[in-house]
């Protein structure tokens, strides 16, 4: 194995886990076209919209989000009902917990919003540099069909350049990898000489009737469109939980969890109707992973657009913040010279 530093964990069981994942076969494969180019300039919408969805932890509630082109520089979430309150500043920084979800907070402890990682993901996902996103709680919407409804209202509101800001890339200075003690990691690697490419190996293993996914692809809009019809998922035995005794406790007892808007997996089967089919096998928990919770976390940056190859393997939120986390401790981002091809 090539030179790599090791930021965190037993450098020792990364070649083992590499070749775990290197023997697992690729699913699906989205490599961009031949013709594709990195944007030059930095871009925002071309007008404020919102979305409305069903509360993710006010069961029965609705929740709006409110997008509008960002009046600076990067991501920002205002709690419109916090009006004394500044907007929190989508960054690694500002990271209250990655545990079971992305939780941002700035300021008051009052100050957060909850399961970012639907929202944030879009930032990189679909090349859009600067947004404010206001909304009515710090409990976002949980769509039925991934994050698709945000999707096509950035669509709809259409992205545009900024012509007086160039568009900055950055990427690690040399191979870098995070294992954890549950058997996963994660892998960055500097982009080859010249591109601004971002890709992406990602595999999974549940001990589910998801079992093991892998897809390989390019970060572009297609690719990443693909991703975003993936709902998240749960084992059944965590459905029944969240039903029964998990009522006795508040970050369950509201939780918004539908046969509808996120994936039921049981041992042998799924418990409803599984997306994202590709020959003949459900691919829908890998791109969820990939997409909707890994890009969110490298949308964490705190500017600039990430290029590099990415090589992830039964990790989760908790690694993939705790290696944005270290590449700023270790000052590990260095941002690329003009002039991309």
């Amino acid at each position: 194995m090539a030179s790599i530093r090791i930021l965190a964990g037993d450098g020792d069981k990364l070649p083992a886990l590499a070749e775990a994942l290197a023997a697992m076969p690729v699913d699906m494969a989205m490599p961009a076209a031949p013709d594709w180019r990195p944007r030059q300039w930095q871009t925002t919408l071309g007008r404020s919209f919102p979305v409305t969805g069903p509360a993710t932890y006010r069961k029965g509630a609705h929740s709006t989000l409110i997008c509008a082109p960002g009046p600076g520089d990067g991501w920002w979430l205002k709690r419109l009902d916090l009006n004394e309150q500044l907007p929190i500043k989508v960054s690694v920084r500002n990271v209250w917990t990655a545990q079971r979800n992305i939780v941002l907070r700035s300021g008051s402890p009052h100050n957060y919003v909850r399961m970012t990682e639907h929202i944030i993901a879009h930032r990189l996902g679909l090349g859009l540099d600067n947004a404010i996103i206001s909304m009515d709680s710090g409990d976002p919407p949980l769509f039925n069909v991934g994050s698709m409804p945000i999707v096509e209202a950035v669509r709809a509101a259409g992205i545009v350049e900024d012509q007086t800001r160039p568009l900055r890339y950055v990427a690690v200075r040399e191979p870098v990898a995070l294992i954890s003690e549950r058997g996963s990691f994660l892998r960055l690697d500097p982009p080859a000489a010249g591109s601004r490419q971002l890709t992406f190996d990602v595999g999974i293993d549940f001990p589910t009737a998801i079992g093991r996914q892998r897809i390989q692809f390019d970060l572009y809009d297609d690719a990443f469109v693909h991703g975003a019809h993936a709902r998240t998922n749960c084992s059944r035995a965590q459905m029944l939980y969240m039903r029964t005794i998990g009522k006795l406790f508040a970050d369950t007892r509201n939780l918004g969890y539908t046969r509808d808007n996120i994936l039921i997996a049981g041992h042998e089967r799924y418990y409803n109707e599984p997306k994202l089919m590709h020959d003949g096998k459900s691919l829908e928990a890998v791109w969820h992973r990939a997409c909707l919770d890994l890009i969110a976390a490298l949308s964490l940056l705190d500017d600039g657009r990430l290029c590099g190859r990415v090589t992830s393997y039964k990790a989760g939120h908790a690694l993939d913040c705790r290696l944005m986390t270290l590449l700023y401790r270790d000052d590990l981002l260095a941002p690329l010279p003009a002039g991309p091809t």
